[in-house]
């Protein structure tokens, strides 16, 4: 089934969402919107004639993914600002589960950020993007991974009110390193514009990391810009110095700061990026309301092994493994968020934390929590199927079946 129009449609079997499984519980559709979600026996008699989905037993219905880092897939690439390659991108994205994400662009020149940012806004436009996510340029070199150093820079208020402005509404986050110096005007200049900053990439010790957090998350509350609630970390661990003892850096504060619900950090539990006891403790230290688990999928994910590209840089991937040609750095994710979902499951994290965290904690980062990220009435209608091992069953997006 493709593609199939909105409609009446139940789903019945186990509901995942907003941190809780409820068994024996049905969803119903009507057109783009959740109609109801619980009992069957609650569905009112008036309710229209629903076609109900046969799903196997076992089945579990989660609300539609949402990714806040994610580079490309399906052979595409965002940030090379090819809105064709991006077209197709998305609709792979949508139909593996991810029926919400934004389009995450790499540290690059002034004149490729312009351009990849002029070719994602008219997906944005059209709701098939939640917006545009730039991971730099205003980086540490110490700490920039698949990052091109060439084009990384201290921070420069005229480039970001450009980027902003060329955006049109839809540059969402920003990546940035809060010891660079002007950090603190970055973080002022995005909150000012609803946009929510993004620590990573950074050598910082934990004092400048904490100030930092605590002094975003002000600005956000203050700005009175809607839909933003919290600075986030850019995938914890990766793209800055391990925790130490006696130099504990940006990671202990950043877990402090999340078990507070001051920020929230990504995870790329992908067992790649990192191992699967640091992805469980992260989940019993800080809690699945404060993580949000992302991809940071590059152009290989869906494909097979082999050469590829991240923005300017050349990509080989060995095992699922993206790496760097030039130095052998992680370049990047190849899983989908629901492979992510299923690996964080495997790392003894909750199903229904793991959802959540891939659900209505992105969603609530993005401002979209009244719109999408759970299963609830009201809601547009984003459903994603999976089977007891969380393999994809369908996919809905806006009532519409994608996949199935």
């Amino acid at each position: 089934m493709h593609r199939v129009e909105p409609g009446n449609y139940l789903f019945a079997g186990t509901v995942l969402s907003d941190g809780s499984a409820t068994e024996n519980a049905v969803v119903a559709v009507s057109g783009q919107r959740i109609t109801y979600v619980g009992p069957r026996a609650g569905l009112a008699a008036s309710t229209p004639d629903f076609e109900e989905f046969e799903l196997p037993p076992g089945s579990m219905i989660l609300p539609g993914l949402v990714d806040l880092h994610c580079h490309g897939a399906a052979g595409g690439d965002f940030p090379t600002g090819n809105a064709d390659s991006a077209r197709t991108t998305v609709d792979f994205l949508h139909r593996s589960g991810t029926t919400t994400l934004l389009a995450s662009l790499v540290t690059a020149s002034r004149e490729d950020l312009l351009r990849a940012i002029g070719a994602l806004t008219p997906l944005a436009d059209e709701g098939l993007i939640a917006g545009i996510h730039s991971e730099g340029p205003f980086l540490s070199h110490a700490r920039c991974g698949a990052q091109n150093p060439r084009f990384l820079r201290d921070p420069d208020v005229f480039l970001l009110r450009e980027l902003i402005h060329a955006a049109g509404g839809h540059l969402k986050t920003m990546t940035y390193a809060p010891e660079l110096p002007g950090a603190g005007e970055v973080v002022r200049m995005l909150a000012e514009h609803g946009v929510t900053p993004s620590l990573g990439h950074t050598d910082a010790d934990a004092r400048t990391t904490a100030d930092s957090l605590t002094e975003a998350a002000r600005l956000l509350n203050c700005s009175g810009q809607p839909g933003v609630s919290r600075p986030t970390v850019t995938h914890l661990f990766n793209g800055m110095p391990p925790l130490h003892h006696r130099s504990p850096g940006p990671v202990a504060a950043c877990l402090r700061l999340a078990r507070g619900g001051t920020a929230a950090v990504e995870l790329i539990a992908d067992g790649v990026h990192l191992d699967h006891d640091t992805v469980r403790m992260v989940f019993d230290l800080v809690g699945a309301e404060n993580v949000a688990l992302v991809t940071d999928s590059m152009a290989a994910t869906g494909l097979p092994d082999g050469d590829y590209e991240l923005g300017p840089s050349a990509v080989t991937v060995r095992g699922g493994e993206a790496r760097l040609r030039s130095n052998g750095s992680l370049a990047g994710g190849t899983a989908t968020l629901l492979e992510v979902v299923r690996r964080s499951v495997g790392a003894c994290v909750e199903p229904a934390a793991a959802v959540q965290s891939a659900t209505a904690v992105p969603a609530r980062i993005l401002g979209l929590h009244d719109e999408l990220g759970s299963l609830r009435a009201g809601l547009r209608a984003d459903v994603v199927v999976v089977d007891a091992d969380f393999e994809r069953t369908l996919v809905m997006r806006a009532g519409r079946v994608l996949a199935g």
